[in-house]
């Protein structure tokens, strides 16, 4: 009775180390795509916080923004995800 309690709480942990990383697979799946946006926006936030115009930061994250939309609307694949993702969605063809 005892060794079957612990066969159902390693098999608890397991599934949740399981969750886990698949959450850490789709995360920076989702910063590779859209990090350079959200590093620009938050951006644009801290500098206004400090009391500045951000016009640059905030004409960046635009740009990000408009430039997150275009590669949200190509399409990728497995066949050009590693040139669609290191060239920020151009897939060049």
């Amino acid at each position: 009775m005892r060794n079957m309690n612990k066969r159902i709480k390693g098999q608890g942990m397991t599934e949740y180390i399981i969750i886990v990383a698949l959450i850490a697979i789709a995360a920076i799946g989702a910063f590779t795509l859209f990090g350079k946006t959200a590093r620009n926006q938050v951006a644009a936030m801290a500098s206004e916080l400090g009391g500045e115009t951000g016009k640059t930061a905030i004409t960046e994250a635009n740009k990000s923004g408009k430039a997150a939309v275009k590669n949200a609307k190509e399409e990728v694949n497995l066949s050009n995800y590693d040139k669609t993702a290191t060239a920020g969605g151009k897939s060049g063809g």
